[in-house]
């Protein structure tokens, strides 16, 4: 095990973007922590101690260079959803003690995966299955976001309940709320295409901050943060005896197999695209102590950041510096400068949240599948909307189910072709693929590329039978690259052979 991974080797050209990455997602996880934080049932401040602790204990393991931790949508919605169905009041005792709770256990499991190797599970997971399912999250989160530039509070749930949510705020539309949201992103889309490396992030915030100062946008029905009593979190003390424990465990189950599912996939999809190795073992661990570290301040269960992960992309971020950096200009905020988090205006902040996630939707991805393999595309589509309609959970369940149907399907719909002569040459080439090619007379080559077991002979033997002419003598099979018959296989063949024997063809 290894402690700090990522900061090995480290190199000092590093040191600026990291730093500059860090400042950037400590200010963007204010409101995006503080939200989330809400949701699940707890004071705003919240999102604001899981800012600190738990992305340190994540960064202490992590093998990602650029993967960032923190409070996030899918468990602040799940541990929402658990304390409405106990009754709790949002904010109360009971919730208080209740929810840390939930992030105690969720680590607790994901220690329990980590000795149980669950790791596992991306091997099963294809990358139109991963691509889908990272768009379907980010497709969702960004709906949450979309009626807060409007002016209404964030969504929750699937998509037709976040439909309804937006076609509601439609309704009350705020327009200087909507006009500050809008415009904020259209510069930043402006911004990442024309001048990629400019913070213009930091340069709306103060703008938004200068226009609640001067102009007093609240004034005119503009959300601005709620404020924060300055201070670090106090330690939180467990009380098993005033907590269901049978249902803490099971949420907390519930939340360690979604974060695990889909920090996993995402740190997985970042890696591959920017060309690193992860330990994705000790993502899972990583993933433990950061549930860990969020209970023991008192905050609901954390996970992998999408959003933050994309825009520590777009600056540029190197290593878990980002994290530690973040980590610590949210410890200072928290001690000396949360006077200026209650001048921060909602739309502004949520226009920077969504112009991070558009860069996770997989568009180009989805468009080389179209090109290259319809049935993989259409398994894209079916993982992305999966997650749009049934959530994380499902959506990781019908992703692993797809990545099985695609796997049998390709087994089942082996590479094979007939061959014959080219003129002059002495190769024998696809007589479908080649137009210069010719069958030999009285001989039919058939070559099969897969290995040959019960769910793909029939193929074969269809294959085979429907090519055999009244002048046929002989058959000839090429198996070069097959490494294993199985019995029904081999059965099959030898009732095929003597099936030809019958008709006087030669196998």
């Amino acid at each position: 095990m290894r402690l700090f991974p990522t900061l090995r080797n480290y190199k000092l050209e590093y040191l600026p973007k990291d730093i500059f990455s860090g400042v950037i997602i400590a200010a963007v996880s204010i409101p995006i922590s503080m939200g989330y934080a809400q949701i699940a049932g707890l004071p705003a401040v919240y999102g604001l101690y899981g800012s600190v602790l738990p992305i340190l204990f994540f960064a202490l393991f992590s093998t990602s260079k650029q993967f960032v931790f923190g409070v996030d949508a899918t468990p602040a919605a799940i541990v929402g959803g658990a304390i409405a169905a106990h009754g709790f009041v949002s904010e109360s005792e009971q919730a208080m003690l209740y929810i840390p709770m939930v992030a105690l256990f969720a680590g607790l499991w994901l220690i329990v995966f980590y000795f149980l190797r669950a790791d596992k599970i991306i091997d099963f997971i294809s990358t139109p299955v991963m691509g889908g399912f990272i768009s379907g999250i980010a497709v969702t989160i960004i709906l949450m976001q979309v009626p807060k530039l409007m002016g209404s509070p964030a969504g929750r749930g699937e998509i037709l309940d976040l439909s309804k949510h937006i076609l509601h705020s439609l309704q009350y539309i705020n327009w200087l709320s909507l006009a500050m949201g809008a415009g904020a992103l259209v510069l930043l889309l402006a911004a990442k295409r024309y001048m990629p490396k400019f913070p213009m992030a930091i340069l709306i915030m103060a703008f938004g901050v200068l226009a609640a100062v001067f102009f007093h946008v609240e004034e005119k029905g503009v959300i601005l943060l709620s404020s924060v009593e300055p201070g670090l979190p106090e330690l939180f003390i467990p009380q098993f005896h005033r907590v269901d424990l049978t249902h803490a465990a099971g949420r907390g189950l519930m939340v360690a197999v979604v974060v695990m599912a889909e920090t996993l996939l995402a740190e997985n999809s970042f890696s591959v695209k920017n060309g690193y190795k992860l330990d994705i073992r000790q993502e899972i661990l990583a993933c433990a102590a950061g549930n860990l570290a969020a209970s023991a301040v008192g905050c609901c269960p954390v996970n992998g950041s999408i959003s933050r992960t994309s825009m520590n992309e777009q600056y540029g971020g190197k290593t878990q510096g980002v994290s530690i950096t973040a980590a610590a200009v949210m410890a200072v905020i928290l001690m000396t400068a949360t006077g200026f988090i209650g001048y921060l205006p909602v739309p502004v902040l949520t226009a920077i949240v969504i112009s991070a996630l558009l860069n996770v939707v997989e568009s180009h991805l989805a468009v080389r599948l179209f090109k290259v393999s319809r049935s993989e595309f259409y398994i894209f589509i079916a993982a992305g909307i999966g997650v749009l309609w049934l959530g994380t959970i499902y959506g990781v369940v019908i992703g692993i189910l797809l990545s099985f149907v695609a796997m049998i399907l390709k087994a089942t719909n082996p590479p094979r072709a007939f061959r014959g002569l080219v003129p002059g040459k002495s190769a024998y080439y696809d007589l479908d693929k080649n137009r210069f090619a010719y069958p030999i007379k009285n001989v039919v080559i058939y070559r099969f590329s897969e290995d040959m077991f019960f769910a793909n002979i029939k193929v074969l033997q269809s294959d085979i039978e429907s090519r055999i002419q009244d002048d046929t003598k002989v058959v000839v099979i090429d198996a070069e690259v097959v490494n294993n018959i199985d019995f029904t296989a081999a059965d099959a063949i030898e009732m095929l052979f003597q099936s030809l024997e019958k008709r006087g063809v030669r196998l």
